[in-house]
């Protein structure tokens, strides 16, 4: 079992700039792909990013590319995500999640761990 904790989230102008962290438990964190999703209120939950185990290849929705940056760090089994130049349209609650194995990808049906979610907000 892993266990997510994400933090980091808070309030922010639109044009700032804030970090998500999440920690996970276990001795395992390097054999899994990470990823961040996001739901917005009223809307579906909605991929955002993932990670390779490595961390050598990442992938963004087209609507954070360029903007926000995905890293993790095997050693202290966490990944965290850089938000720069933020909209009011990223105002969401932002989750972690972890899937085993080999897979890589945006469905969030693969992923089988999942943080309690953080919330950001983009004030206009």
């Amino acid at each position: 079992q892993v266990q997510l904790v994400e933090s980091g989230g808070g309030l922010v102008q639109a044009g700032g700039s804030l970090r998500l962290s999440c920690a996970t438990s276990g001795r395992t964190f390097s054999t899994y792909t990470m990823a961040w999703f996001r739901q917005a209120p009223g809307k579906e939950r909605e991929f955002v990013v993932v990670i390779s185990r490595s961390g050598s290849k990442s992938y963004y929705a087209d609507s954070v590319k360029g903007r926000f940056t995905i890293s993790r760090d095997n050693a202290k089994n966490s990944v965290y995500l850089q938000m720069n130049s933020l909209k009011p349209e990223d105002t969401a609650v932002y989750y972690c999640a972890a899937s085993p194995g080999s897979y890589y990808g945006i469905n969030q049906y693969e992923y089988d761990y999942w943080g309690q979610g953080t919330q950001v907000t983009v004030s206009s």
